[in-house]
């Protein structure tokens, strides 16, 4: 891939991340579970650094309803019994100890959202910004009538997972079809940098940049 000649390309770790949440009526949505993967394409494919997965425990005042069960498989009993969001994502931001970054997600405006209602917990996540697979594959194959992420690995052949609309299964497929992205649509001249993909497919971080933080103390997982 041309791409891989960028130098910011290559000095940059991807974190692919997915959130499930409960959308409950009249107020944003609340989180119940992430995952993330972190790597880069150094040597010319995916190289996985790191991962993170946890459930998290939805706020006493949001219920779990049938439609959220049988699409997760997640019931009351067993989120209630989790960690808070507050909790979760400041241990996943504790991974994030060697910049640079670039978060990637399908869809990524909602995971910028529901990062940028934890950034309190999450300063490092919340000032990093985002590629959104979604719109890099509106560049790369037009001609699909929805770029959803089944529409997206259904046109690339690659099998859903057995546990579609968990977080670390869908993570592992946005990572499949990240990589095919870079491929393909460098192929055709769509991007050469990190730039051109910042360009086409970025979304800045919600929030400024936290000030300098201790990550001395932190475990380099990413």
């Amino acid at each position: 891939m041309v791409i891989l000649e960028d130098p910011e390309f290559r000095a940059h770790t991807f974190v692919v991340l997915d959130f499930e949440a409960l959308t409950p009526k009249g107020r944003p949505a609340e989180p119940t579970e992430v995952a993330a993967a972190a790597g880069s394409f150094r040597t010319g494919r995916w190289v996985e650094t790191g991962r993170f997965s946890s459930l998290i425990r939805p706020p006493d005042d949001v219920p779990v309803t049938r439609f959220d069960v049988e699409q997760t498989g997640l019931t009351e009993e067993v989120l209630r019994t989790q960690a808070p969001a507050a909790q979760v994502m400041a241990s996943l931001d504790g991974r994030l100890t060697a910049p640079p970054y670039r978060l990637v997600a399908h869809h990524a405006p909602t995971e910028a959202g529901l990062i940028a209602r934890q950034h309190e917990h999450c300063p490092r996540l919340a000032a990093t910004p985002l590629l959104c697979t979604v719109r890099l594959a509106r560049i790369a194959y037009p001609e699909l009538p929805s770029h959803s992420l089944n529409a997206v690995l259904h046109h690339l052949g690659i099998p859903l997972p057995a546990d579609r609309h968990r977080a670390l299964p869908d993570v592992e497929v946005t990572v499949a079809v990240f990589a095919r992205l870079l491929a393909d649509a460098a192929a055709a001249g769509h991007w050469s940098t990190l730039a051109d993909l910042d360009r086409l497919g970025g979304l800045p971080p919600r929030h400024p940049p936290p000030g300098p933080a201790d990550a001395a103390v932190q475990p380099s997982l990413f």
